[in-house]
């Protein structure tokens, strides 16, 4: 794989990782207030902070599973295995890279992967 490819794709997902991390402080701020808020509130209102809670808990595990698949990713590229599949060994096609940037898995492998589930 050319080292010019693989180069833009760190810097795609370093840029995505730094996005991330933004916006898990954001909703770590916004959890803060969503607790303060429920101290001084009414049944109706601490219900619905409890589900707000709920949906930025829900929310914040998305973005900390994609983190650790772009820290995954940024790992292969410094051994030099990025762009290799880690189940079969082939290539990923370099448009499956620039769809999904951290996967580590061609479209067979993560096809088998997903049904097995």
């Amino acid at each position: 794989m050319k080292k010019e490819f693989i180069e833009k794709m760190k810097a795609k997902l370093v840029a995505q990782r730094t996005e991330i991390l933004e916006s898990l402080a954001k909703k770590s701020e916004d959890f803060k207030g969503l607790v303060n808020a429920v101290e001084s509130g009414d049944v109706c209102d601490i219900a619905s902070d409890a589900i707000d809670r709920t949906m930025l808990d829900s929310l914040g595990q998305q973005d900390k599973d994609k983190l650790d698949l772009i820290e995954s990713a940024l790992t292969r590229i410094a051994q030099g295995t990025y762009g290799v599949c880690i189940d079969c060994g082939k290539d990923i096609p370099m448009a499956r890279l620039e769809a999904l940037p951290w996967t580590g898995m061609c479209v067979d492998c993560k096809s088998k992967s997903e049904m097995n589930k």
